[in-house]
């Protein structure tokens, strides 16, 4: 999955960027209002972590703008304003969930995954498709209750897929959820990491459906 972290602050914005990296999740990472508008007009994310005090343009402008094109990307703002006022005018700007620093990264995450699921339509935790599950909150894959290991790439191009399945997915989307703009981009990237799912998991799991992309079929 990507996601967008809008932090102006070095500190806090370089230890959350590691932390989503360390979980797996391709994160971007810009330190102003208006870096955060223009990102959010040409890039596909799956979540924006957005703070509110960011030099150039205010979060809740930020916010404002991209619902004003409905844009339905989950938003979970983290910002130090703590006043139950900011909270409402947060919300009410179009924030899917706040929360106040200093936060808890463990409960951050949680969050995100929460509207990740939210934003996927689903209410359960884990992932189950066809005696496949996975675990987002543990980061474990199993088939008919057997483990398997997955690597991160491996991981992220089954999780979308999983999470809706009967959609289909063209490279590009997948690609968009896999890479940050710090990442190169092999033209065959996400082949060889469905290949590697297909492995692991069964031949059948992922089909391809010529000229759109792939899909996990609903039976």
């Amino acid at each position: 999955m990507r996601l967008l972290l809008v932090e102006d602050d070095a500190m806090i914005g370089e230890a959350v960027l590691h932390v989503l990296r360390t979980e797996h999740y391709a994160a971007d990472w810009v330190r102003d209002g208006s870096m955060a508008d223009e990102a959010l007009r040409t890039e596909q994310y799956d979540l924006v972590l957005l703070d509110l005090g960011l030099p150039k343009r205010d979060g809740l402008e930020v916010l404002r703008a991209l619902r004003a094109r409905r844009n339905s990307v989950p938003v979970l703002v983290a910002t130090a304003r703590d006043a139950v006022g900011d909270r409402i005018a947060g919300l009410d700007a179009g924030a899917d969930d706040y929360v106040v620093k200093p936060y808890d990264t463990d409960e951050l995450l949680a969050r995100i995954r929460a509207l990740l699921r939210r934003s996927a339509g689903r209410g359960e935790p884990v992932f189950e498709h066809k005696g496949v599950s996975l675990n987002p909150a543990t980061r474990e894959a199993t088939v008919q209750g057997t483990p398997v290991s997955l690597s991160a790439r491996e991981w992220a191009v089954l999780e979308p897929l999983l999470a809706r399945p009967g959609v289909v997915l063209t490279r590009g989307q997948l690609e968009e959820k896999l890479f940050s703009w710090k990442d190169d981009i092999s033209s065959n990237a996400v082949e060889v990491y469905i290949h590697g799912v297909r492995k692991k998991l069964g031949a059948d799991l992922i089909q391809t459906v010529r000229g759109l992309g792939y899909l996990i079929p609903k039976q």
